[in-house]
């Protein structure tokens, strides 16, 4: 096996873990529809373990991922006279990784994380009270308190994302571009709440808020 076979075996797991991703995205937007429509909880519980089943594949797919580039790192730096059997080594690198595999690495997977805590928030919003009428009131209260002005635009978002950071919440398109523009000037974003603290806000901690969405777009319609 060559280096060449290994990069181009790479690029193919990565793409697999791009399918991972939109996976998860889809069974989180399914598991919230279930919650909105008042489904039987086994059919959300059964959206749990689709969430599971793809933490599981994209754990096994970051093993194959760093073993292989492990792999390679070290016969570079090592630059031994003749080359080794890289598929082995690498396979035996994934299986140590593998063997330190706990139930606890699942649920940190970050997507998982971001389903329970939506499916959390979706159940407070619409299981809170016995009656439909209890629970729309309910939602009508949660809109009066929550604020849909952006802090960047001072608009009413339309595609809300939340900082893990601070837990404050932006128009997606606003606040990456805020971060590109000072990214070239290198400088760090500081939270545009006011009275925020946290002055180094990242793309990656930009999670979509998919309860308020569910708001903003139901008030839309009315």
């Amino acid at each position: 096996i060559s280096f060449n076979a290994i990069d181009s075996a790479l690029s193919s797991l990565k793409n697999c873990q791009s399918y991972i991703n939109s996976g998860m995205d889809v069974a989180t937007q399914v598991a919230l529809d279930l919650v909105e429509s008042f489904n039987d909880e086994e059919d959300i519980n059964n959206m749990e373990k689709v969430m599971l089943e793809y933490a599981t594949m994209d754990r096994e797919l970051n093993h194959y991922i760093k073993a292989f580039e492990e792999t390679i790192n070290q016969v570079k730096r090592e630059k031994p006279e003749n080359l080794p059997d890289l598929e082995n080594l690498a396979r035996e690198k994934f299986l140590e990784m593998e063997s330190k595999n706990s139930d606890s690495d699942l649920e940190r997977n970050e997507k998982y994380m971001y389903f329970k805590d939506q499916l959390k928030e979706m159940k407070k919003q619409y299981h809170g009270n016995d009656t439909i009428e209890q629970i729309d009131e309910d939602i009508a209260v949660t809109r009066s308190q929550t604020n849909f002005i952006c802090p960047i635009t001072q608009m009413t978002m339309k595609r809300p994302v939340r900082n893990k950071v601070c837990g404050h919440i932006y128009e997606e398109d606003a606040i990456r571009e805020m971060i590109q523009t000072q990214k070239q000037k290198k400088k760090k974003v500081r939270c545009p709440k006011m009275g925020c603290s946290h002055d180094d806000v990242k793309a990656s901690d930009l999670v979509p808020d998919e309860i308020l969405k569910r708001v903003l777009d139901s008030q839309k319609k009315q």
